[in-house]
């Protein structure tokens, strides 16, 4: 019997919003992005292993990791 399994990681482009950004000290565009590890089974996504979240400026382009929580707060 041959039974193929594995991680995939996928990544999700949220909804941003504009705010000051904590490196270049610019009112601009912040875009949100999840990053999602799962489980598959034949290839098929059986379970989310992981989320991770990360909100980037769209001037400097500093990337910055956030918790879920975060991410409520910045997403619309």
């Amino acid at each position: 019997m041959l039974l193929l399994f594995g991680l995939k990681t996928v990544l999700n482009n949220l909804p941003g919003r504009p705010a000051t950004c904590q490196h270049c000290g610019r009112f601009v565009h912040h875009h949100l992005q999840e990053r999602a590890t799962k489980f598959t089974l034949f290839f098929i996504p059986i379970l989310t292993t992981s989320r991770t979240y990360q909100i980037s400026c769209s001037n400097c382009g500093q990337t910055s990791p956030i918790n879920s929580r975060q991410k409520k707060a910045v997403a619309w």
